[in-house]
């Protein structure tokens, strides 16, 4: 304890860090209010409430800002949406492979291009969340034509508005801006799935609320361990003489991360998961076979749904870690520097080492994130409430180890730089920074 308290006291005696972890608190109050104000022309009394399905997976991530028809109704789910489409055709498209390797102008670029498709997929999202969501409840009190008019402007500014928080965190605050918007809306709705589950079992069910909490503990340690786990492959970079000076000569490490792809597959799968269901609804009472397939992927604590969802984790798994990993280029960058894996002989025969290494790790780090992605249908089979089983894996804990572990590091970073001990007992935490430097 007298260690935290030291560490904390360290912390706040940074001003330039003091001042970051201030501008981040503001302004994530100042996101958390917003999700609470409420388009004009809707009555709240007759809102659904909790969303379900995938609605209610946006909603977790929004932090009710989905279920409240709020201003910060799609939040930042449409600028992440802009961004994956950016992402993959900065793998695919020559014409955006080119524009990312011309440094800061093709980045300036790209940027641009992002917020305006970020603008049109939110006036998109924006005509399904109206439709889907608000004018089914009748809780809109003026006219249709006008309703959608003022809540597509109200819906993009204050997606724009979530935006440019994020980048203001970024920029003035610790940690990323658009991670740290999602990880509060998920946070913010654990107090009262607590509360939930302290209700619902009683003063009889002290001992299963300990249990719960004893094994959330150990699921937690374990998401940490796949998030952070990484096979570092040596690097040896070759001695230089500069003006009679001496540069490299020394060893760095490449990380692979096992869970390279994040949250990306459970996301990618999740979405699909609601085909089937879909599909079978337009048979449904026609054949038996529709009925069967309708009401089995409806329920997402079946053996069905869960062992279609694990597979198409793993399959996405392979495909996003393929897209976003690049062993010829990772090669390519080391034999640029003086680089090479000891052993191996640079160019080709760097990327296949590479690569069969990224084939080795990404098997057995698929089949855990595709167990970590079950494991809330497991936990409410054995008894945990709906709200707080959710927090025993699936996307939301993968967000918020993630975004904590990387804010932690920011952190860390300060500490060290101010010559202050780390917030570990060995003044460093795994996986530093200094860990991933290529060249």
């Amino acid at each position: 304890m007298k260690k935290f308290i030291s560490t904390v006291k360290n912390i706040f005696s940074i001003e330039d860090l003091r001042v970051r972890i201030l501008n981040t608190v503001g302004f994530l109050i100042i996101f958390r209010l917003g999700s609470f104000v409420v388009l004009p022309g809707v009555d709240p009394s007759k809102l659904g409430g909790p969303q379900e399905g995938i609605f209610g997976l946006i909603d977790t991530f929004l932090g009710g800002a989905f279920s409240n028809a709020s201003i910060f109704g799609l939040g930042i789910m449409p600028y992440i949406s802009a961004s994956i489409v950016l992402q993959l055709l900065t793998v695919g498209v020559p014409y955006f492979q080119k524009m990312q390797k011309e440094g800061e102008s093709g980045r300036k670029r790209i940027n641009q291009i992002t917020r305006v498709l970020t603008i049109l997929i939110t006036i998109a999202q924006g005509i399904g969340y109206v439709t889907a969501t608000i004018l089914p409840t009748g809780a809109v009190m003026v006219s249709t034509g006008l309703f959608m008019f003022s809540s597509l402007v109200l819906l993009s500014a204050g997606t724009m508005f979530c935006m440019w928080l994020g980048e203001k965190i970024t920029e003035k605050g610790i940690g990323n801006g658009i991670s740290m918007l999602i990880m509060i809306g998920i946070i913010s709705r654990f107090p009262g799935a607590i509360i939930a589950e302290v209700l619902e079992k009683g003063s009889s069910g002290l001992l299963l609320l300990l249990i719960e909490a004893g094994v959330l503990f150990f699921v937690v340690v374990g998401v940490v361990a796949l998030t952070e786990a990484t096979r570092r492959i040596p690097v040896q970079y070759a001695k230089q003489v500069v003006g009679g000076k001496v540069y490299g000569g020394q060893r760095q490490y490449i990380p692979i991360k096992v869970n390279a792809s994040g949250v990306m597959p459970i996301i990618f799968a999740q979405s699909l998961m609601f085909v089937p269901a879909l599909i079978a609804q337009i048979w449904a009472g026609e054949s038996d076979i529709a009925n069967y397939i309708g009401t089995t992927f409806s329920d997402f604590t079946s053996w069905q749904y869960n062992l279609l969802f694990a597979v198409l984790i793993i399959v996405f798994t392979f495909f996003y870690t393929a897209i976003t990993v690049n062993p010829e280029q990772i090669a390519e960058d080391m034999k640029r520097n003086g680089g090479f894996v000891p052993g191996i002989k640079p160019g080709a025969p760097t990327a296949e080492f590479i690569d069969g290494i990224i084939s080795k790790i990404t098997l057995p780090g698929s089949v855990l994130l595709a167990v970590v992605a079950i494991l809330p249908a497991l936990a409410i089979i054995a008894g945990v409430g709906g709200e707080f089983a959710q927090f025993y894996g699936g996307t939301s804990l993968l967000i918020m180890v993630g975004v904590i572990m990387d804010t932690l590091r920011q952190i860390e970073s300060y500490l060290l730089m101010r010559h202050y001990e780390g917030m570990m007992k060995s003044g460093n935490m795994k996986n530093n920074a200094s860990n991933y430097q290529v060249a």
